[in-house]
C-alpha cells in the first residue's frame, strides 16, 4: 500500500512549518521490512498558482493507493480531520509569492466536497493512541484548503486533509489568525503540548487507518 504524504513549506515570518517537519519524519517509523505501508513524501509550496501543479506531478509520479495532505493551524492544539474543502480561496495574508486572493473560486465543481479519508475511524484510534483530535469542518480558506480541494480533484483514491498543530522545535509559530478562522472544538481544559515526533506518531496512526479502510474496500 502505497501512501503518498505532503507537507508546506514556511510562510509568513516562520522559518519552519510543522506539518512539512513531522511528514519528513515518517517514512522512518513506517518504512521498514515488515511494513505493509510504503510512505512517500513531498514537500508542496505555499503558493496558490503552483501547488496544485506540483501535487498533480507528485501524484502521477508516485502513483499512490492513498492520498494525504497535511498542513498547519497555528489556533489549534488538537490533530483536525479536514470533512469539507471548500470552492473559495480566501487569503488573509499573500502567499510566498506574493499573492492574496479576495473569495476566488478554486475551480467549476460543487461549493464543498467531502474528504475521502475514514475520519470517524480516524479520530477514534488517535484518541485511543493519547493524540488528541477532532473533525473539523473548516479547514480555512488559504493554501490547506486549495490543496485539500486540489487533492480531491487530481486524485480519484482515498484522500483528505489532516491539520496538525504549529508546533515549533525553536521559537513560536508567527502564523495562525492569519490564515485560520477555526476557534471550536480546538480549546481543552487540559491542553495537549505537542512535540514534532508526537505528530509523525499521529501521522503514522492515520496512515495505518487510511490503509487498512482502504484495503477492506
Amino acid at each position: 500500500m502505497r501512501i503518498l504524504l505532503t507537507g508546506f513549506e514556511p510562510f509568513g515570518d516562520d522559518s519552519e512549518n510543522a506539518s512539512w517537519e513531522a511528514v519528513k519524519r515518517l517514512p522512518m517509523l513506517l518504512n521498514d521490512d515488515d511494513s505493509k505501508i510504503e510512505i512517500i513524501t513531498r514537500k508542496l509550496p505555499v503558493v496558490f498558482a503552483t501547488a496544485p501543479v506540483q501535487l498533480r506531478q507528485f501524484i502521477a509520479d508516485v502513483n499512490p493507493d492513498i492520498l494525504i495532505a497535511v498542513g498547519e493551524a497555528g489556533l489549534r492544539d488538537l490533530i483536525s480531520v479536514e470533512m469539507i474543502a471548500k470552492n473559495c480561496a480566501d487569503a488573509r495574508i499573500p502567499d510566498n509569492d506574493g499573492y492574496q486572493p479576495h473569495g476566488e473560486p478554486l475551480d467549476d465543481g460543487e461549493a464543498e466536497w467531502r474528504t475521502r479519508l475514514p475520519a470517524k475511524e480516524i479520530v477514534t484510534a488517535l484518541c485511543q493512541a493519547g493524540l488528541p483530535a477532532v473533525e473539523s469542518y473548516d479547514a480555512g480558506l488559504y493554501l490547506c484548503n486549495a490543496v485539500f480541494r486540489a487533492a480531491l480533484r487530481l486524485f480519484d483514491g482515498p484522500a483528505g486533509f489532516i491539520h496538525v498543530p504549529a508546533v515549533r522545535q525553536a521559537g513560536q509559530a508567527s502564523v495562525g489568525s492569519e490564515t485560520d478562522s477555526y476557534r471550536s472544538q480546538t480549546t481543552t481544559l487540559d491542553t495537549h503540548v505537542w512535540t514534532v515526533p508526537q505528530l509523525t506518531d499521529a501521522l503514522s496512526v492515520v496512515c495505518q487507518i487510511a490503509a487498512a479502510d482502504s484495503a477492506r474496500a
